[in-house]
């Protein structure tokens, strides 16, 4: 059974290591600044998480979890299947325009792992698919909700890519108009 104790230190471990890898990125961080910017012993960060690749899965899992909920926040406010899907769109504009955004932590992430990762890819190919099924599940059309997950995954790429929104209110607009 885990203590309040022990479930704040893999909080703890598991918020550094969000801001961490999107910041500078998986690859450079290493054990040893996240055991000393999470303020942990290095037998309690083991204790939880066996490598660094079992802490960018938890990460990523809280991560998928926490952009799921806003996700059907953001639907829930929606009468019509197309208010449900232009607010899905509104809600990446605004984490655009009010995090610090450096890319998509998926994208990043799968960017930057060895090709050997397979777990963590998977997992991240998962979390991909799924905002295609939160689609449909409001379309209730599969080649559609494909188009819209397209226009949704281009836009959240090419809003890194250029650094600004511009991209995320393109696709909004066009979804508009094919809904």
């Amino acid at each position: 059974m885990k203590t309040k104790a022990t479930a704040n230190v893999r909080q703890r471990i598991l918020e550094t290591a969000a801001r961490l890898f999107y910041q500078q990125g998986y690859p450079l961080t290493g054990i040893n600044q996240l055991i000393a910017e999470a303020d942990v012993a290095k037998a309690s960060l083991y204790q939880h998480f066996r490598t660094k690749d079992e802490i960018l899965l938890a990460y990523l899992q809280q991560a998928s979890q926490q952009w799921f909920q806003q996700v059907a926040e953001a639907t829930a406010s929606g009468t019509t299947p197309k208010a449900k899907v232009l607010a899905v769109f509104d809600m990446l504009h605004d984490f655009l325009v009010t995090e610090n955004f450096r890319g998509c932590n998926f994208q990043n992430a799968l960017l930057q792992l060895p090709p050997e990762e397979t777990q963590v890819r998977a997992f991240i190919q998962e979390h991909k698919v799924r905002i295609g099924r939160v689609f449909n599940e409001i379309l209730n059309d599969t080649a559609l909700a494909e188009e819209m997950a397209l226009l949704f995954e281009g836009a959240l790429v090419s809003s890194q890519t250029i650094g600004n929104p511009a991209p995320v209110a393109t696709a909004r607009r066009v979804t508009e108009r094919l809904l």
